[in-house]
């Protein structure tokens, strides 16, 4: 439970209608099995005790108290697990017959949530036998398990609230509750509510199972909360209806886990409630009103061991670029859109006819091309409008320079070539620099130099200059202040390398020349450099991920860091899970400390960004997506990473 992980599952147990024994001893059985994964919330069907379908063996006596005498040996059971249970079961109060979730830990019923909507239609007729809860806002305490006399919590308004994980409070949905058009687990989560449990029995029948995944999947998004849906199954009666136990783990939108459905099994994952909380505080309008004042009772208890949970749930290496082809083709598609109507935007409020950028042959200004031609068509204009300059200086490959050329013609676009190696030399006279000595002021003579001739050649063409430096870089602050750092429209600005590098095949993959397809594939397995040292052998030989790291990881610590908040050390721990096999613990924590260090030092530059499109949920443009100072210090983040054991 270590960083904000809890360990959850919802689970079907075999049952059998009417037989409170044996349904009391599988859902033991499964409580058993449970703790052997260290599972902290367990939750079970809706009536499990009893079995769902009981129908007007609902109204008899013995089946009643055979659910309490099940409750009650699950209480005990209970106590020598670290866990937090939650069943279902018919329970009689003030000669009314509700449907309840009992929440228990550690040989204590905490509380019981009567199910408050109670469907009434062909398939269900639960107004038969039990009433909506009762409409009083408050809850009342009652005696329950006869000769014990426990007073126990029982209302609709009840929160389950872990006094030493601050982050986790639980609220309850019963089945038909989620299928409201205001769900009570509304108001659990605006009441402080981040996890809900929905203990439930719906029938299957076809195209269900897609309905009731994105049911649990969109309210999970629009409570910002971890939910967990655990469905009635195999030996229910099918009488006149089929159960599947289609069970599902969501948090935030996502689907986490689900069961195999027609088979009676326990669905396992974890939330991260660090994560939710962290969207909540992000989202202005998510306003918590706190419990007592939106009439709630919040039952409190502490987990006995907050020990490390072993994370088993899925993590993207690449956290900007959608996972499945079909959704990446739709997204990259998205995305250059939006770049290309930014800069329409931006070229037609100017009156502009041209575009000016560099073309390195690289992946960025390769991607910043591409955006620029669409971003023409857009606006009627000539491509040859575009003016893509190559500018060879003391480390460009031939390799490079081919592919730009190539890449220009084949865009129709118009190339201009301007060998520097003359200017930069008398720049080097005038300042008294030895070219032979390759520190930063040689390899930032070229980035200003290649900038100063851009900027020229758009006053000339009376067009903009088109930047082409990527999130990734300015996360980093590799870029040339005031050289590559600068332009008059940054097309790239919000796009992580990683992404660049998707856009770019995306566009290979579905572009009919065949021609373009081999360039473009080419530049993508051209290793990336700026390309301001001189080659070895005609290769290119200041590679950028050998001096900054990979790139696949600075963008999995900026993702985590810019969108969730999390402390390097948790971030240093998702890294090595989600890398393992690919990096050592060793080599992660290093470019994570060069992460960290980076982005604080060279803040400054992202201070003056030019403008740009945002196209994801993270940027980093001083105008509102992220305000740092520029003289920040970052020992306390420093502090967090040295506290870690490799």
């Amino acid at each position: 439970m270590k960083d904000g992980f809890i360990k959850v599952a919802a689970v079907t147990p075999d049952i059998e209608v009417g037989n409170t024994a044996y349904n009391t001893e599988q859902i033991i059985q499964c409580i058993g099995l449970a703790g052997k994964e260290d599972v902290r919330l367990l939750v079970f069907p809706e009536l499990c005790i009893s079995g769902y379908t009981c129908n007007d063996l609902f109204l008899q006596n013995i089946l009643l108290e055979g659910c309490l005498e099940g409750l009650e040996q699950i209480r005990s059971a209970s106590r020598t697990h670290d866990m937090l249970i939650v069943v279902g079961l018919p329970f009689l109060f003030n000669a009314r017959l509700y449907n309840i979730a009992a929440v228990i830990y550690q040989g204590e019923v905490l509380g019981l949530v009567p199910k408050q909507h109670i469907p009434n239609y062909s398939e269900f007729y639960e107004a038969r036998h039990f009433a909506p809860a009762p409409a009083e806002n408050e809850a009342v305490d009652i005696p329950v398990l006869g000769a014990h006399g426990r007073q126990i919590p029982f209302g609709a308004k009840l929160l389950f609230a872990a006094d030493n994980l601050p982050d986790f409070v639980l609220g309850i949905d019963i089945c038909e509750d989620l299928w409201m058009p205001i769900p009570p687990s509304c108001h659990h989560a605006l009441a402080s509510a981040t996890v809900i449990a929905n203990l439930s029995a719906s029938d299957e029948t076809t195209g269900k199972e897609i309905y009731r995944r994105e049911l649990v999947s969109n309210q999970s998004a629009r409570l910002i909360c971890g939910y967990i849906y655990a469905d009635a199954g195999e030996g229910e009666s099918s009488t006149d209806l089929v159960f599947a136990g289609h069970n599902l783990i969501a948090e935030n939108g996502s689907i986490l886990s689900q069961s195999e459905r027609f088979h009676n099994e326990m669905t396992m994952s974890e939330l991260d409630l660090g994560r939710l909380v962290s969207e909540r505080r992000r989202m202005g309008t998510f306003e918590i009103t706190p419990p007592a004042q939106a009439g709630y009772k919040v039952c409190h208890f502490s987990f006995r061991n907050l020990n490390k949970t072993k994370l088993t749930r899925f993590y993207s290496r690449t956290p900007f670029v959608p996972s499945a082809k079909a959704d990446r083709d739709r997204r990259c598609n998205e995305i250059f859109n939006i770049q290309a109507m930014g800069l329409k935007k931006r070229l037609a409020h100017t009156h502009c006819k041209s575009a000016v950028l560099g073309i390195s042959g690289g992946l960025d200004s390769t991607l910043a091309l591409l955006v620029t031609a669409r971003a023409f068509d857009l606006l009627g204009l000539d491509r040859t409008g575009i003016k893509a300059i190559t500018m060879p200086c003391f480390g460009t490959t031939d390799r490079t320079m081919k592919n730009a050329c190539t890449l220009t013609e084949k865009l129709g676009a118009s190339l201009q070539e301007i060998p520097i190696h003359e200017a930069v030399n008398l720049h080097f006279r005038d300042i008294g620099h030895d070219p032979e000595v390759h520190d930063v002021t040689y390899e930032n003579s070229q980035a200003r130099q290649r900038t100063l001739i851009l900027m020229n050649i758009a006053n000339q063409a009376n067009g903009m200059v088109i930047g082409t430096g990527d999130m990734s870089e300015l996360a980093l602050g590799w870029a040339t202040y005031n050289g590559d750092h600068m332009s008059m429209y940054g097309v790239n600005c919000s796009i992580p390398k990683m992404l660049v590098r998707y856009l770019v095949l995306y566009y290979a993959e579905t572009t009919d020349d065949e021609e373009l397809r081999a360039v473009l594939l080419d530049i993508l397995d051209t290793p990336v450099s700026p390309e301001l040292l001189p080659p070895k052998d005609g290769e290119i030989s200041q590679k950028t991920e050998d001096l900054v790291g990979p790139y696949e990881l600075h963008d999995f610590y900026l993702y985590y860091m810019m969108r969730f908040g999390y402390t390097p050390s948790k971030i240093y721990r998702l890294a090595c899970y989600t890398f393992r096999g690919a990096y050592d613990k060793d080599t992660i924590y290093k470019w994570l400390r060069t992460f960290y260090w980076r982005f604080f030092s060279q803040q400054f530059k992202r201070s003056c960004l030019p403008d740009g499109p945002k196209v994801g949920s993270v940027a980093l443009s001083p105008r509102g997506d992220w305000r740092m100072p520029s003289d920040a210090s970052v020992a306390m983040w420093m502090k967090d990473l040295d506290q870690i054991k490799l």
